[in-house]
């Protein structure tokens, strides 16, 4: 598929539009890889006739395909190690300085295929393994804008390369079971914690409720610093006073002072709602 640069900026202004992502001068390659299966399958032979297509039928199924085909659904288990670690070690015995524990709530934004939630719900389970087995009132919303990844997450179930990919040989045997085709299936314990939705970031976040702890986690990079002020300032309204953020490891939040404060926790650094 050969793409124009007219193409191409029509392309990405309409990506920005419906799903946040920036995609920079140099991402055409991206474009015509991540899209030549769909167009195929759809007889579509060239860049302008798929936004055609789009824009006579604007609520129709060909967007959401087109998005999901663009999203970076990477992701590990445990990724980083660090935050799930402070989670331990800091944010759950703080917010759980109560008897009886209180219920927590936690969201993973742009969970992809779920290895961040269904690692948060493994993190929770050992945890209360060293609490004398106090099992901890907590659900935790995963969600993502891709309706085939949502698909995945509520699958739990894995190939090999997916489980080698952060996941200790001791989590392995403890949280997953393998089936009869040789692929690994999440334990029935850890998968009811996690409760999976469809949600854009763009979108408004009024029906999610109140959080704890919110991961928004290597994703505000792909979009625009205009876009991640207003993801921060929503997401924000979504945390409980005094409540947590996660970000990934190469992202930073240097504007918003008023709503968060640093909080360096060796390693890493997380943000607190002020």
């Amino acid at each position: 598929m050969s793409v124009t640069q007219s193409e191409f900026n029509t392309f990405r202004q309409f990506l920005e539009e419906k799903s946040g992502i920036v995609l920079g001068d140099n991402k055409l390659y991206l474009v015509t890889s991540r899209l030549n299966k769909l167009m195929e399958e759809q007889g579509i032979k060239t860049l302008s006739e798929l936004m055609e297509r789009m824009q006579a039928q604007p609520r129709g199924n060909l967007q959401a395909l087109v998005v999901d085909a663009m999203t970076t659904n990477e992701t590990l288990w445990f990724r980083d190690s660090y935050p799930f670690k402070v989670m331990k070690e800091k944010v759950l015995p703080e917010l759980l300085d109560k008897r009886p524990y209180p219920s927590l709530r936690i969201w993973s934004a742009a969970c992809s295929s779920g290895q961040e939630p269904y690692s948060l719900a493994m993190t929770l389970d050992e945890y209360e393994r060293t609490q004398l087995g106090h099992k901890i009132n907590a659900q935790i919303i995963g969600t993502d804008l891709s309706p085939s990844m949502l698909e995945v997450c509520k699958q739990g179930e894995y190939d090999s390369l997916a489980m080698a990919r952060g996941l200790s040989d001791e989590r392995l045997q403890r949280y997953f079971s393998k089936t009869t085709t040789g692929r690994w299936v999440i334990n029935d314990d850890i998968k009811k914690r996690v409760e999976f939705r469809l949600l854009n970031l763009l979108s408004s976040y009024a029906g999610l409720g109140k959080f704890d702890v919110v991961f928004c986690r290597n994703v505000l990079i792909y979009f625009s610093a205009e876009t991640k002020k207003d993801i921060l300032t929503r997401i924000h309204a979504t945390l409980k006073p005094g409540g947590y953020l996660f970000l990934g490891a190469s992202e930073a939040l240097n504007e918003l002072p008023e709503l968060y404060q640093m909080v360096q926790c060796r390693p890493g650094i997380i943000y607190q709602a002020r």
